[in-house]
């Protein structure tokens, strides 16, 4: 299938002609929409809580901004099962730090924006495999928990262009670097 082919395709499933779209899929593309826009805002305060510690699950003592790591307490203390060792050799280390703050971070704006949905989709996948990965076996199931969930639901988004509802997918895509790298999508 040949990209042109690939993008026509997608956009008629995604967003049918002017006129035919149906109320189911109208409906569809809304809670999507809403779904993607509610677990950015999730990605995006826990970066907001971490960096400024507005006392939901860090206290201000231990922000960021303040010389708390949004890495150290979990990693070092919440840490289980047969990857504890090494999630607690890289709790508190400053490259960790960075790159979940900016991890939390991106993916959040991404998802709110409806814009780099792809790459927001297989960060934010990658994130939450991770931490499932920090707390084998989950607390209440065998081996299934929400950070699964979470990662699934983040491939759902892109897969459907949920960004183009209630958010700027259809012009990020326009963009001439987004046209040239697809990735960007």
């Amino acid at each position: 299938m040949t990209a042109t082919t690939e993008r026509n395709t997608t956009a008629r499933t995604i967003a049918p002609a002017a006129g035919t779209e149906t109320t189911r899929q109208r409906a569809a593309r809304y809670v999507w929409a809403g779904t993607r826009i509610a677990l950015g805002w999730i990605f995006l305060w826990a970066f907001l809580d971490k960096l400024f510690g507005l006392g939901h699950e860090t206290a201000t003592k231990n922000a960021w901004i303040n010389g708390g790591s949004p890495t150290k307490g979990f990693l070092a203390f919440g840490a289980k099962g047969p990857f504890q060792g090494l999630y607690q050799d890289i709790a508190g280390a400053a490259w960790a730090d960075w790159l979940f703050m900016i991890g939390l971070a991106g993916i959040g704006v991404a998802l709110l924006l409806g814009i780099g949905m792809r790459l927001a989709a297989a960060a934010g996948g990658l994130l939450m495999v991770l931490m499932w990965t920090a707390v084998l076996p989950p607390e209440n199931n065998p081996f299934m928990d929400d950070h699964l969930i979470y990662a699934a639901v983040l491939a759902g988004l892109a897969l459907v262009g949920a960004g183009n509802t209630l958010g700027l997918g259809r012009v990020w895509a326009t963009l001439p670097l987004v046209r040239r790298f697809g990735w960007l999508r």
